[in-house]
């Protein structure tokens, strides 16, 4: 079965401003997951991109329950297991969408939501991941048209590349995969025959 290429510490942090971005994730997914204490390699690089990451979902125009969908979609279209069901999770337990909805999404993509507006976010932002140099003076209107200023359209093309560097280092570094296996069973058909170890089939379920 597949092991990280880097170990994963095991000490929790005593940097206040990492506890802070602990406590933050830990009241979005139930618990501290495993690609966070992969980031406590670089202390300082977690606490400024973990850091920005936490002002793109917060402080744009776009709100949470948008920013997961286009996780999600990115990260089912880079490949990337770890990174979908994390923000599956987020979705579900963190910001309380409908487990059936967030099913529909992640085997039925951008058709199984309900919203325009959420619909043409996450066209551009699959384009965006696809070939950003494709993106049209209509993508933009569109995009104009369902409600985003400027300040929106930069949020919502940063979030494409955020999400993105996330789904290169969980791929690449073999991040232990620390999430419900029904979510990477629904968007890559994942089974427990491949050999990996379970999931953590706990997180994410509300007592």
């Amino acid at each position: 079965m597949p092991t990280p290429r880097i170990p994963l510490p095991t000490v929790d942090p005593t940097d206040p401003v990492i506890r802070t971005i602990f406590d933050w994730v830990t009241d979005m997914e139930g618990d501290v997951p495993n690609h966070f204490r992969m980031e406590l390699h670089f202390p300082a690089f977690l606490k400024a991109k973990l850091g920005a990451t936490r002002i793109l979902w917060t402080e744009g125009e776009l709100s949470m329950e948008e920013v997961q969908y286009v996780g999600i979609a990115v990260s089912q279209a880079n490949g990337c297991p770890y990174c979908t069901a994390a923000f599956c999770t987020i979705l579900n337990y963190g910001l309380g969408e409908a487990e059936q909805q967030v099913r529909d999404f992640v085997t039925k993509g951008a058709d199984a939501v309900p919203d325009a507006r959420t619909r043409t976010i996450l066209r551009y932002a699959l384009l965006v991941n696809q070939d950003a140099d494709g993106v049209s003076d209509a993508d933009i209107a569109d995009l104009r048209e369902a409600g985003l200023g400027d300040c929106g359209i930069v949020q919502l093309t940063h979030l494409v590349s955020d999400f993105a560097s996330y789904n290169r280092l969980n791929l690449a570094l073999k991040t232990p995969y620390d999430y419900r296996d029904l979510w990477r069973e629904l968007a890559f058909g994942w089974s427990p025959e491949s050999g990996d170890a379970p999931g953590d089939n706990s997180r994410g379920l509300r007592a």
